[in-house]
């Protein structure tokens, strides 16, 4: 990777293109420093404490979700409309004629889930204007003098959203990698030193406190995310691959085919598209519960004790809430379900067996003892079932490790690092992957020469 960065950068076109991409990058993070005004964000650093949905969208800002900044609610909303708009793709007929339509139907879509991401930006500055109201974060909150607070609050996150967007299309256009994908990375990447202050303060808790278990459990952390680190680089890279042999064919005097080839079937085919999914809906009640119960008193019942006395303790509507908390077991496990349901999900809406197996009947292409037709739309169908399977409870596996390993350790800062190292890791491959073709295609001398 490094040796790939270096000798991009001795290419002058490559050089402007990665400048550029790092200009874009300090641009949004300065945005991410920018405070909106009429908020005061103090008072919410308790609610995005130990994951949950809030916690998550903060994850994906780079910390500006809990600062209340310009740029707070990042990319979350394109994100979110992207998603639906691909489901709805699938569902609505009219949608998928505009897929197929190529360059065309492409710019329509876009255009479909930019006015979605304005609508979606809306609704969520406006509940994120909400939930610091109930906090009595808002500077102003009756009379002329709220309207106007709350009006600017609201516009200036959905603006701030929507040039966000505009700054990973820029990207896309003049520098390298994926814009959006980008844009995630440098709000994750950001993190990172929050991360090693907070196991630097459990080490000194050991140090200091006599917790000993810290001196064993934050090297494990440390090492447990290398190799988590290495194991994502090798599933992405895996493939099933599928022999295909084309049969000879004389067109004129010459004769065509008689070639073998293979149909390559990635591992972790859908990326972390699941794991987004599955954290965005399980994520849900955590959010409801923040507008509705802020001081998480509201599920607290009177209890007398072994002892005669009266304490406080949740209720069972407390306890059903607090299933969906990030650090529940429960969560786990339906995080896990979910996972590996919307990698399926997300599978079939790639791939179609019957026309993979109509392609090679029309190309005189067969899998070698497989009849052509309906055998080999089944034969294609269950190994992209068995790869589906083993690359979902593989990035199921590695976004659950972190919460067990916070519940076992105690150390709950950790909980969200599966989804981020999946994001972190998936990008830079990615990125890597476009600056070796991009030099690839700088470097081929073409056929005339």
């Amino acid at each position: 990777m490094l040796e790939t960065i270096r000798n991009a950068w001795k290419v002058e076109d490559l050089r402007k293109k990665i400048l550029f991409t790092l200009m874009i990058i300090l641009v949004y993070r300065v945005g991410s420093a920018i405070p909106v005004p009429f908020l005061d964000t103090s008072m919410l650093s308790s609610i995005f404490q130990g994951g949950g949905f809030l916690d998550y969208l903060n994850l994906l800002s780079g910390g500006a979700l809990q600062s209340g900044t310009l740029f707070a609610l990042s990319i979350s909303p394109y994100i979110t409309s992207s998603i639906v708009i691909q489901l709805l793709t699938v569902a609505i007929p009219a949608l998928e004629a505009m897929s197929k339509e190529g360059a065309d139907g492409r710019k329509k879509l876009n255009k479909i889930t930019r006015y979605t991401t304005v609508g979606l930006a809306l609704l969520q500055s406006v509940a994120y204007y909400i939930m610091n109201r109930n906090y009595n974060s808002v500077a102003f909150t009756s009379g002329i003098e709220g309207a106007f607070a709350g009006l600017t609050i609201i516009l200036t996150f959905t603006a701030g959203s929507m040039l966000v967007v505009w700054l990973g299309e820029q990207i896309d256009k003049k520098g390298v990698g994926n814009g959006i994908s980008m844009i995630l990375f440098a709000g994750i990447i950001s993190r990172g030193p929050q991360s090693l202050k907070a196991m630097l303060q459990y080490w000194e808790l050991a140090r200091k406190g006599g917790q000993t278990q810290y001196y064993i459990l934050v090297p494990l952390v440390l090492v447990m995310f290398l190799v988590v680190i290495a194991a994502i680089v090798v599933m992405t890279n895996a493939e099933r691959r599928i022999p295909v042999q084309y049969a000879k064919r004389v067109v004129g005097r010459k004769m065509y085919g008689g070639q073998s080839s293979y149909i390559p079937i990635k591992v972790t085919m859908s990326g972390v598209l699941p794991v987004i999914f599955a954290s965005s809906l399980l994520s849900i009640p955590s959010m409801i519960r923040s507008f509705i119960d802020p001081n998480r008193t509201r599920f607290l019942v009177e209890k007398i004790n072994e002892a005669g006395e009266t304490v406080m303790e949740m209720g069972w509507a407390g306890k059903i809430w607090g299933a969906f908390e990030y650090t529940h077991w429960f969560y786990a496990i339906l995080y896990l379900v979910l996972i590996i349901a919307f990698n399926y999900f997300y599978v079939a809406i790639q791939y179609n067996p019957v026309e993979m197996a109509n392609n090679l009947r029309k190309n005189n292409g067969a899998i070698p003892g497989i009849r052509p037709g309906k055998p080999t739309s089944d034969f294609i169908s269950k190994v992209i079932s068995k790869i589906t399977l083993v690359g979902a409870l593989f990035i199921a596996l590695i976004a659950i490790l972190p919460i067990i390993m916070g519940n076992v350790a105690n150390m709950g800062n950790i909980s969200l690092g599966g989804t981020s190292i999946i994001i972190v890791v998936g990008v830079a491959l990615d990125t890597v992957r476009q600056l070796e073709s991009q030099m690839m295609m700088r470097h081929y001398k073409g056929f005339l020469e």
